[in-house]
């Protein structure tokens, strides 16, 4: 009789332990068809965004087309999508300080300008334009990479050749280990400062905080410039004429390289953001080109959002 009762109790806990165990692979399978439907839910936040991205860009584009000779004066425009909204700002790269080429007058200002004591600010200077020389006698023009090599554009308008004459910096964060170099120095000079400009800065569509970093600049007749500037048809000669001696660094572009900021969220909530640098050229077969596509992160779009809109 005791043997009976044994051999039930063994049966009864060998069903229960099959009962846990299936529990347990239930529980198991629930939870990762859960955590299944969330990576498909976010892989599709993603390509949305993506796709908000790229809208942004086309529209962007666009605008910059229709504005044919006049200059990509800074603007702001938001889309509305049924999968979300993207925000782009507009802005002129050549109405920045190029670091490639600017003479090193100009980069000592500006490092003045963005809190450098004077000898500082020299040396700096100095050991930028020494860079930037290493730089392109390593790398001669012929045999230079392209500012599209570690680009991630979209397919449209994705680039097969150099917009422009290669230059020694490839982005404005190569100067950021310079000896010397202090982080906050950089950080309020990265709106300010471009690879993509030329020798000079563009009178029509420089921001202010540009206009006040360069050499000798004449704040008094600041805001005679900046009304003459928002006339229809402004004279360039004549725009720059009120600068005074700060005149000899202006210069307008032949082609403009354009910055694209865009700012990505859709309806569920999934955020992204990138700085796409554009070019249209004349009689081109293509409807623009991608110089540079970077991604912004979701921790440093806040205080890139800012600065960017602070200048």
């Amino acid at each position: 009789m005791s043997g009976r009762l044994t051999q039930r109790g063994m049966v009864l806990l060998a069903v229960l332990w099959a009962i846990a165990l299936c529990a347990a692979l239930a529980m198991a399978t629930s939870t990762t068809f859960r955590s299944l439907a969330g990576i498909v839910r976010i892989d599709r936040e993603r390509v949305q965004a993506d796709g908000l991205l790229t809208a942004g860009l086309e529209a962007a584009a666009g605008i910059v087309a229709a504005l044919r000779d006049a200059p990509p004066a800074e603007r702001t425009t938001t889309l509305t999508f049924a999968t979300g909204s993207v925000q782009l700002t507009i802005s002129d790269e050549g109405g920045r300080i190029d670091i490639g080429k600017a003479p090193v007058e100009l980069l000592a200002s500006l490092l003045r300008y963005v809190g450098a004591e004077d000898d500082d600010a020299g040396i700096v200077a100095q050991r930028i334009v020494a860079l930037r020389d290493i730089a392109g006698q390593a790398r001669p023009n012929d045999a230079q990479p392209r500012p599209s090599d570690a680009a991630k554009p979209p397919a449209p308008g994705t680039p097969d050749q150099p917009a422009a004459a290669p230059a020694p910096f490839t982005d404005i964060g190569q100067i950021a280990d310079i000896p010397g170099m202090q982080p906050q120095w950089m950080a309020a000079m990265a709106p300010l400062i471009t690879v993509f400009g030329s020798d000079g800065v563009n009178p029509l569509t420089a921001p202010v905080a540009v206009l006040r970093a360069l050499p000798s600049f004449d704040a008094e007749h600041l805001d005679a410039f900046l009304d003459m500037r928002s006339s229809p048809f402004v004279d360039p000669e004549r725009l720059s004429f009120l600068l005074g001696p700060a005149q000899k660094y202006l210069k307008v572009p032949q082609t403009h390289v354009v910055a694209v900021d865009l700012v990505a969220g859709t309806t569920g909530g999934y955020t992204a953001a990138a700085r796409v640098l554009i070019v249209l050229l004349p009689d081109d077969k293509q409807p623009y080109r991608v110089l540079a596509w970077t991604p912004i992160s979701r921790f440093a779009r806040t205080g890139v959002v800012a600065s960017l809109e602070a200048h």
